[in-house]
């Protein structure tokens, strides 16, 4: 078994070659890195994983940002900051995200959603380390590392005409793909027993255990939310469970389009 950095657990083949991939990473400080997987991979966990272990960059700041959660007019502005004036309602200078993270790691999930005219300024500063602020005429000098991540095909999009495509080759300096948990086999069990010693200690209860019926239901679902899907499951099979042992029926999984059929079956 292998535990790294916050909860990135298990031994199966596909996670032990994006761990090495992200060992790797790690020993080249400047360059960009691109994380893909479905959504509840874990993204932001190799993300913070990389800042621990890079030597340069380690004790420097680790910011995240999620572009999904910004939108298209605001963009600008909140990765790149702004002078006091820039806008009407711009009553003070904004440093944004990128001199947030100045000299360690800036975390840009969902890179995706960004708009073409912010992509085209990301590429910029990851070509040239400088950029300028909204409203500014003056360049600002950035000494960070770019880690991007999506869960989008972004050739695809590049396809499509949503992403630019020398944005695309920029970022696959050291691509890293992350494995849905339904290929990872027994780490689910492994990750499961984890979440729940984790939830046994946060709520000071007793050790808690799996019996072999629920092992069972466990391995035979698909999970289209991943690992953050496996800990809701864990989470409430704990709370539901009466004794130190969850049961098959204690384990409840949400009603959704991908795991209906599923849950006919088990009713």
């Amino acid at each position: 078994e292998i535990a790294l950095a916050r909860g990135i657990v298990g031994n199966s083949e596909s996670l032990l070659s994006a761990l090495r991939q992200l060992l790797r990473a790690s020993t080249l400080s400047d360059l960009p890195l691109l994380i893909s997987g479905e959504s509840g991979t874990g993204k932001e966990l190799f993300a913070s994983a990389l800042h621990v272990l890079d030597p340069k960059r380690n004790n420097k700041p680790f910011i995240s940002v999620n572009c999904a959660a910004i939108s298209a007019g605001v963009a600008d502005s909140e990765l790149f900051g702004h002078v006091k004036n820039a806008f009407t309602s711009a009553s003070h200078d904004h440093n944004g995200f990128f001199l947030a993270a100045q000299n360690g790691i800036l975390f840009v999930d969902e890179i995706g959603e960004l708009s073409l005219e912010v992509q085209a300024k990301l590429l910029r500063v990851l070509q040239e380390k400088r950029f300028f602020q909204v409203g500014s005429a003056q360049e600002t000098a950035v000494d960070i590392r770019v880690v991007a991540a999506t869960n989008r095909n972004l050739m695809e999009w590049v396809k499509q005409g949503h992403f630019r495509e020398d944005l695309y080759y920029r970022l696959m300096g050291l691509p890293i793909v992350l494995p849905p948990l339904r290929d990872r086999g027994n780490d689910i069990l492994i990750l499961a027993q984890y979440f729940l010693n984790e939830f046994a200690k946060e709520n000071k209860l007793s050790r808690i255990s799996f019996s072999p019926k629920a092992k069972e239901k466990l391995m035979a679902f698909n999970y289209p939310g991943n690992i953050r899907e496996l800990k809701a499951v864990v989470d409430l099979a704990a709370v539901m469970c009466k004794e130190a042992v969850i049961e098959e029926d204690d384990i409840i999984f949400s009603f959704s389009k991908d795991n209906e059929a599923f849950m006919m079956k088990e009713l």
